[in-house]
This record gives C-alpha cells, structure tokens and sequence, in this order.
C-alpha cells in the first residue's frame, strides 16, 4: 500500500464511525429483509407522520416560490416564530442575532463545537450521554470528559461531580434535559445547584440541548438552566428543534439561541458547509411553532401511555432495573443483574444482551455502552402500542430462556 493510500483519510476521521444506534437500525432492516418479523426499538423517531397544517404550509411555500437561498441563519420569518415561542414557552426574549437555525438540532451542536474548540480544550458530558456527543467533541479536536451519573441518583449530575470535572481547560458543559437516553429531567433546584458551581467558573460555556422539552410528563416540569441562573445567560447556547415534539425528523429543522459572537461565528461555520437548512422546511417549521399546538398534547398523551406499556411490562422482569423516564420516549434499563445471572452463556456484557435480543427475540435496543453506560440497554418506545406490547412479549420470553 502506498503512503498516499494508507493515509487517504484525515486523522480526525481515526476512531469515528457511524454510530452503534444507526448500525443497530441497519441490521435490523437488514433481518426484516431476510423475511424475520423485527420490532425496531432502536431509534429515537416518533412513528407519527407531520401533522397536516405543517405539510399544508410547505406546499404552499413551493407553491409560492419560496425555493431560493435564504439568510445564512434562517429565515427572518423563523427566527421571528422562534422568538415568540421562546417567549410563550419559556419566558425568554431573543433577538433576531441571538437565533440561528440549522439542519437538525444535532448541525447546531456540531457548529458550536467547531467554532468554540480547539485541540486540548475539554468538554463536560455527564453520562448515559447521547451517543454522538462524544464523536462530535473529538471531531471538533476536543477532549471529552465523562462523568458517570448513576442510577441511584436518577442518572443526574450532582455539583459535587462538576466541580471535580471543571478545570482550566475546559470549555462547555453539555446538558440534555430531558435526556436521550434515560429520560431523567433537571428540577430546578438541581440546575440552581449546578448553576453555583458554574458562576464560579466563567470560562466554562453551558451548551444545553433541550430537544424533548416539550415531552414531559406528569408530575415533572421542564426547567432551563437559565431559569436558574440568569448569570449564566452570556454563555448558555440553548438548543431545541421540531424533529420530537411535531414528528418532522426528516425535515432537519433545529435551532440555536446564544450570545451574538457566539451565534455569528456559528454561522461562519454553515456559510461553508450547508449554506442554510432547505427553505421549504423552514416554512413548515414557521407553521408547527404558531400553529395549534394541541398536536403536542395528543402525541404526549400517546407517548405516556406507551412508556406504561413498556415499564408495566419489563419491570417485574428479574435482573431488570429502571426508574419510569420524566421526558422523552426512552425507558433506559438496568441489566447487571441479568447479565451475572448469564455467565457461560455465551453473554457476557450489555452489548452481548442486545445482540440476543435482536438476533434470538427480534426485538431491537441499544447496548447503555453506546452510552458510555455499560450494563443498560435503551428502549425507545416512540412505536405503536402493539408493537410494544410484542416486544415486552419477546423480551420476557427471551429472558425467561436464559433462566432455564
């Protein structure tokens, strides 16, 4: 092999790769193919379609022409929806430079870390962490620092943990409340908790990613940090989108709101990539943000219901622990138990678990390790209610042959 070929890819591709959740998915499209019936619990997309009002107002956007470049940020029509639903939702006023759209939540992620980090400079991300967290740090030239947060403790940081976390080098501290993968919410005397610890740092920025806040369920409240801290405000990216609560996954609609500086170079950054997020999306999203938010409510209740059937049904399992999710559509559970019960089976760690339940019982979940959470798996319950049912049946069946 040439020189030129063993080094065809960039150094900063070593070690990234699709994620385990996409991979996951692929086998299980793959076993579907082959004829076997597949329950696919492995990613996180509500199995609504777009409501009609949002799909309406696309077609009327192409109809209308409005299928040019727009403004390298969003349109001003969207940042405008943005704005007001900031202040409806959350309390909250932004200027129109204070707010920039991207293709997906996850664009906005990436742009802040690659405007703001360099190689050496550290990021705080609690763990069970959404898996490309971690990627996207690295990518940028970052170091990922992981703190473990058990469930003994609702899989939450406490501020013991972020002071000990916090060094010179640091550069933000990434929150996802609620969180992909557990579901565990911030109340706001935590965020307070964390908030102190924060203002005695100023050099450490707080990205926080809210894409499931309107996901909440009762009993629990959705807090920002800024909520706690209006301290923190000159450094806090909030980040939210239209993929969960309106099912528009395949729309690519996410959204940022910082600091100006901060904006304006993320910015920079998709002036050289994507330019801006697809026009017609950003109509539609102008229509999910002051339309009729009742869908919301209606998916919620869907949604609520669907984690009974998931955690009614697995949590008289032995060797399964879990604690019922605050937001979200994700039941994250605890197999240790399980997994010591397996030993000479052939079984040997969490990602051995989900290989079984996929391959043997045809139900698809994600290992906690691609969570940087060994001895979990994740569940997506974002599926119809027999679906779930089916696969509580397979999963039971699955763990009570192990047993015999």
């Amino acid at each position: 092999m040439s020189a030129c070929e063993s080094r065809s890819l960039a150094r900063r591709m070593d070690g990234l790769a699709l994620s385990d959740i996409v991979q996951i998915k692929q086998r299980a499209a793959q076993l579907a193919g082959e004829g076997r019936r597949i329950v696919d619990l492995s990613i996180g997309e509500p199995d609504f379609d777009t409501p009609h009002h949002i799909r309406d107002a696309a077609a009327s956007a192409m109809a209308s022409g409005a299928t040019h470049y727009t403004a390298t940020a969003g349109t001003p029509a969207l940042r405008a929806a943005i704005a007001r639903k900031l202040a409806r939702d959350n309390r909250r006023t932004a200027a129109p430079g204070e707010i920039i759209v991207g293709v997906g939540a996850k664009q906005i992620i990436a742009n802040a870390l690659l405007a703001t980090v360099e190689a050496g400079d550290e990021v705080i991300i609690p763990a069970p962490f959404w898996s490309n967290y971690v990627d996207m740090v690295r990518f940028a030239g970052g170091t990922p620092v992981i703190v473990p947060c058990a469930m003994a403790n609702g899989f939450l940081m406490t501020p013991d943990q972020l002071e000990a976390a916090v060094t010179p080098r640091t550069r933000w501290l990434m929150l996802n409340s609620p969180s992909n993968p557990t579901g565990a919410c911030y109340t706001l005397d935590r965020l307070r908790a964390l908030a102190h610890i924060l203002e005695r740092h100023p050099h450490v920025r707080v990205m926080e990613d809210a894409i499931y806040e309107r996901l909440i369920y009762p009993g629990h409240t959705y807090h920002s940090i800024l909520d706690a801290s209006t301290a923190l405000s000159d450094r806090t990216l909030w980040i939210s989108g239209v993929s969960k609560a309106f099912a528009m996954t395949g729309w690519r609609i996410g959204y940022g709101v910082g600091p100006k500086p901060l904006i304006d170079a993320m910015a920079v950054v998709s002036a050289q990539t994507t330019s801006h997020p697809c026009s017609i999306a950003q109509a539609a999203a102008v229509a999910a943000l002051d339309g009729c938010q009742d869908v919301i409510d209606q998916f919620r209740s869907a949604f609520e219901r669907r984690r009974a059937i998931v955690c009614d049904g697995l949590s008289a399992l032995p060797g399964i622990d879990l604690i019922a999710p605050a937001g979200a559509f994700y039941l994250f559970a605890g197999v240790s138990e399980l997994l010591a019960t397996m030993t000479g089976r052939g079984i040997e760690n969490d990602r051995g678990l989900a290989d079984y339940f996929l391959e043997s019982a045809g139900v698809a979940l994600v290992p906690g390790s691609s969570f940087g959470a060994p001895g979990h798996v994740r569940l997506s319950f974002a599926a119809a209610d027999d679906a779930l049912r089916h696969a509580v049946d397979r999963i039971t069946a699955a763990v009570r042959a192990l047993a015999r």
